[in-house]
């Protein structure tokens, strides 16, 4: 029999269900939305000569429209697990050219290799288990792998990032995050739902192991190299281009 419904799943998919019309007005300030990432990730893709692309988590479809435009000749799939989003979307006509299926980002309902590269744009910190979903995509992916998510450890002030990366390195984080939520491990907010607390550099080591090469660009708009600790310590959302040398 299928377990109970996680509480925090079904509170995050409400939220999104509650504001899919608005879904794209909302979160048209988050860093991976800036047109100069869309830019790179699709130059990139040109450049590894990517036939096939899978967008894990794409919402109302913007981000599967802003590929298929730059790149018209690419197959270019969705999954998203929320219902209304995917009815936003279709509405919208942002899936015009492209596929989207129901399915949830921890088990990607393709083969090995299915396409050449696989990315996700802020689905990350709305998950509890980003592990999970970044084995899939890496399982699924044949060429590269793109993830444009948050960065806790550039987030706050410069005392604040230190003790973060303290915690992180000394296995406290779990401990003081579950203090901090009183519990719960995550956060609620009007604009950004159900989120918890993850960097992309918290993927490092999975992400590291896959790949030949890996690229790390600051995602924010306004985010400057002051330090030799940038973008750890000055983004506060980071992209992530995992490549393979041969598919």
């Amino acid at each position: 029999m299928p377990g109970k419904p996680d509480p925090a799943v079904e509170i995050q998919r409400r939220y999104y269900t509650d504001t899919a019309a608005r879904y794209d007005s909302m979160h048209a300030h988050e860093g991976c939305g800036d047109p100069a990432i869309t830019k790179f990730v699709s130059a990139l893709l040109q450049m590894l000569e990517v036939r096939s692309v899978l967008d894990v988590g794409t919402a109302t479809g913007r981000g599967m429209r802003d590929l298929k435009r730059a790149l018209p000749g690419v197959f270019v799939c969705g999954v998203e697990p929320v219902a209304a989003l995917v009815d936003q979307a279709l509405q919208s006509g942002d899936t015009a050219g492209v596929q989207v299926i129901r399915a949830t980002g921890d088990a990607l309902p393709f083969a090995n290799g299915s396409f050449d590269a696989v990315c996700e744009f802020a689905v990350l910190h709305h998950v509890a288990n980003p592990s999970a979903v970044v084995k899939e995509m890496l399982r699924v992916a044949k060429k590269a792998v793109f993830l444009c998510d948050s960065n806790r450890f550039g987030q706050g002030s410069s005392a604040a990032k230190y003790i973060k990366l303290a915690l992180y390195k000394s296995g406290l984080w779990g401990v003081f995050n579950y203090l901090r939520t009183g519990g719960k491990g995550y956060t609620i907010t009007e604009g950004d739902g159900l989120a918890y607390s993850y960097s992309v550099y918290d993927s490092f080591g999975l992400i590291s192991r896959w790949a030949d090469r890996l690229i790390l660009i600051p995602s924010n708009a306004g985010d400057k190299s002051t330090s030799w600790f940038h973008p750890l310590f000055n983004s506060g959302g980071i992209l992530v281009c995992a490549m393979k040398d041969k598919s």
